[in-house]
């Protein structure tokens, strides 16, 4: 019973997850636009022009999720005069895919995004904003155009330990040692192995600027896995560890900072 439920818990975790976003707040103005990835997907997206001069943002959501979920990013920084694109992953919102990758496939749109910002807008400076899954997928990306900037949020280091948390959460604690049924199935599934969904692997390749924010109390990405991962950047870098903070409520607990914090350091670094 308990393979059967894995299984399952294989099937549930790489199953599309699609839905349709329409447009975007009217108060945004944004542009609908799309491009191709190399992931086999059309990438659905919103384009909103910025200050010139004052950088672009390009803003990658986590698992399950879609560009809904940056609506709040969207907002504080294009009125901060940046220029925004926010896109639906492969297999999420309203890019078809067949399945959820964590990162693999992922990392192709995530290269296609940002071949997509330079193209519209060749003189800025890009920033990127990954959460979870949208970090992982762009520290795994192995032919990302060059960026200026990268605030990861929430990223794990390696899939193997997330895969080890979200059973401890979803069935009982020291599920953890029943990982082998599940990240067994991914070269099956996905086509890649566990070991290759590595980003503390490939953190260390970045010249650029980063910021780590991590949660207090993320049960999905710890705080010592997040601090792992800040450990395994070069300098310049900033951790920012919001108390009490779990994934569903960082945004909640700390808005009027995360706008600060978050708008500051791409001030700095794309101006």
């Amino acid at each position: 019973m308990l393979i059967g439920a894995i299984w399952l818990t294989g099937n549930s975790l790489t199953a599309p997850a699609n839905h349709t976003v329409g447009n975007c707040p009217e108060d945004l103005h944004c542009e609908n636009v799309e491009f191709v990835s190399e992931s086999g997907a059309i990438i659905k997206g919103w384009f909103l022009p910025g200050e010139k001069g004052k950088g672009a943002v390009v803003l990658m959501h986590g698992v399950r999720a879609n560009r809904l979920e940056l609506i709040e990013r969207i907002r504080f920084l294009h009125k901060a005069g940046f220029s925004v694109l926010a896109f639906d992953f492969q297999a999420s919102g309203e890019s078809i895919g067949t399945q959820i990758t964590f990162g693999f496939l992922e990392s192709l749109d995530g290269e296609a995004s940002i071949r997509f910002i330079k193209e519209k807008l060749p003189e800025e400076k890009i920033g990127v904003l990954g959460v979870s899954m949208g970090g992982a997928a762009f520290l795994l990306a192995k032919n990302m155009p060059e960026t200026d900037a990268l605030i990861l949020e929430m990223v794990y280091p390696t899939m193997q330990k997330a895969v080890e948390n979200r059973l401890n959460l979803w069935f009982f604690r020291g599920a953890e040692n029943l990982s082998p049924l599940l990240t067994w199935q991914f070269p099956l599934r996905l086509g890649v192995s566990v070991d290759e969904l590595r980003p503390i692997d490939k953190i260390s390749n970045l010249k650029i600027p980063v910021l780590v924010i991590a949660g207090e109390n993320d049960e999905h990405t710890t705080l010592e896995e997040s601090k792992q991962l800040f450990g395994a950047a070069n300098e310049p870098k900033e951790l920012w560890i919001v108390p009490r903070a779990a994934p569903e409520d960082l945004l909640k607990i700390a808005p009027a900072e995360d706008e600060k914090r978050v708008s500051r350091f791409f001030q700095n670094t794309l101006r």
